[in-house]
């Protein structure tokens, strides 16, 4: 999360502030931009060590993005889930120096189950146009409780 990113009201700090600090998110360079009920992005820089053996975005660097964008989309209601399937489509290759941005949201939502449509994209720069790299449809299970404990308590949908 950057330092200006703005909490909705809708989403208690501490369940922000724990999606943001992941620590292999960190490790990576991702940065949770926003989160709000329903709807989550994060972005990243792509280095050299995120290339693969023919010098482009190596697919578990992009997988591990659209991971951390799952988590944050599919715990935004503030109830605790866990997930159950992600199916990628790699449509294209991002390189060196690229910003990924990922976004999520929310396709479905019962009690028990979740399913987003995740969405990673390379910014445009350098005369290179806005590009859908990768395009994943991910499911959850919702546990149930709430993700904090500290009262503020997690959404149940009907």
């Amino acid at each position: 999360m950057t330092a200006d990113a703005q909490v909705p009201p809708e989403v208690s700090q501490d369940l922000y502030d724990k999606l943001a600090a992941d620590p292999f998110a960190r490790l990576l360079g991702i940065t949770i931009e926003s989160i709000r009920p329903g709807y989550a992005r994060a972005s990243m820089v792509l280095t050299a060590e995120m290339l693969n053996a023919v010098s482009t975005a190596h697919g578990g660097v992009m997988m591990a993005l659209i991971d951390v964008v799952h988590a944050a989309v599919s715990n935004s209601h503030g109830t605790l889930a866990v997930a159950q399937d992600v199916h990628t489509e790699f449509l294209s290759a991002g390189a060196q120096g690229d910003t990924l941005v990922c976004e999520g949201i929310e396709i479905s939502l019962s009690k028990r189950t979740a399913v987003f449509r995740i969405d990673c994209y390379r910014e445009a720069r350098d005369g290179k146009e806005r590009r859908l790299l990768a395009t994943a449809l991910a499911r959850v299970f919702r546990l149930g409780t709430p993700w904090i404990t500290d009262g503020s308590g997690g959404s149940q949908p009907d």
